[in-house]
């Protein structure tokens, strides 16, 4: 096209044709013009690459393990196929000397800890922009880290100790570039060390081993809070899981003497917790031999209207897909040795171009 009709094209025009470029290709194409490079921070175009149906969207479980350090393979729940290019991230990861871990995902962010550097780094992928996070304070203990972006900004909780600030929480505000200190719920969130804390409505959630209970802290104040509702009765274990700000759901096994015999799921409704589903048979005696009744190593986590059920030990999810009913297995990836039996960490994964670091 001549280059003086080009340039007379209307913006939104423009801005329509090249939302029509595969992802891939507009992010290569996004270094030749300042103009094709603001488009990442544009809604129109951003909501046209974001939606579900969009053909060259990316929507996406991340898979960690701890043999994985410079790559994550991604299983594209679009396409419904393992990624066969895996994602490179930051030099600044690279260059970890034990290696990154990644620890938590929320909308186009990924947080890891780069332990030799006593330091987070809270990353977008797409956009390929960081951010560095030193610890709150040197010789740092840390579990149950869990970052909660938003349009404004991110945070980051956990809980922490060291020689000066035992059984604290800590909060960094993105938006301060501050850590707040508060005090913490000593013990009660036990060793459920891999069900980081689920974001509704301004709080985290956390289950507690039992006698089962809710917990929830409230990210601005800084206070703890339980759940007064009631939980169903004979629980094996519980996991929380969240629609963002619409839905709070509970995913629990059933059983006596802390075996499992069944799995539902369950939904808060006006302060009662109302059953919507159940597991299947088989695949329930599945789940419980994967973890051979180990419910600490059990996670759950909400990704685009499936609930996923998964195992620390075992490199398959069990997922309910909400808007059928139905329950699946998604297999492994092709590209995991047949011996690894432990460390498999997944993530719900939505890359966002605009989201801020």
């Amino acid at each position: 096209m001549d280059p003086g009709i080009w340039s007379q094209l209307p913006g939104v025009l423009l801005e329509r044709i090249l939302s029509f470029l595969p992802l891939k290709n507009f992010l290569s194409l996004r270094s030749t013009c300042k103009y094709f490079k603001s488009l990442i921070f544009s809604p129109p175009f951003i909501s046209k690459h974001s939606s579900p149906s969009s053909s060259s969207s990316l929507s996406s479980f991340l898979l960690s393990h701890p043999h994985f350090h410079l790559y994550y393979p991604l299983y594209d729940t679009i396409l419904k196929a393992w990624r066969t290019l895996p994602l490179s991230v930051s030099p600044l990861l690279s260059c970890a000397p034990s290696g990154p871990h990644l620890l938590s995902v929320s909308h186009g962010l990924l947080c890891f800890s780069l332990p030799n550097s006593s330091s987070f780094l809270v990353y977008n992928l797409l956009a390929r922009s960081s951010r560095v996070v030193e610890f709150p304070e040197h010789n740092f203990a840390f579990e149950l880290l869990t970052l909660v972006s938003s349009p404004d900004g991110y945070k980051l909780f956990m809980l922490g100790s060291s020689s000066g600030s035992s059984n604290k929480a800590f909060v960094y505000d993105s938006r301060l570039h501050l850590w707040h200190q508060f005090d913490r719920v000593d013990s009660v969130l036990g060793d459920n060390f891999l069900q980081e804390g689920v974001s509704y409505h301004g709080y985290l959630y956390f289950t507690t081993p039992e006698p089962f209970s809710i917990v929830c802290f409230d990210l601005e104040s800084g206070k703890w809070e339980k759940l007064m509702t009631e939980l169903p009765g004979e629980l094996t274990f519980a996991r929380l899981v969240s629609k963002g700000d619409e839905k709070l759901l509970l995913i629990a096994g059933i059983g006596q003497h802390g075996i499992s015999r069944e799995l539902k799921l369950w939904e808060l409704n006006e302060g009662n917790w109302v059953e919507i589903e159940r597991v299947p048979e088989t695949m329930c005696r599945k789940f419980m031999s994967i973890c051979y009744h180990n419910y600490e190593h059990v996670y759950a986590f909400w990704h685009q209207g499936l609930i996923c059920l998964c195992c620390y030990t075992w490199p398959e999810i069990l997922y309910y897909k909400v808007s059928r009913g139905t329950w699946h297995w998604l297999p492994k990836c092709p590209s995991l040795p047949e011996k690894w039996s432990c460390g498999f960490r997944w993530f719900s994964f939505i890359p966002e171009l605009h989201a801020s670091v």
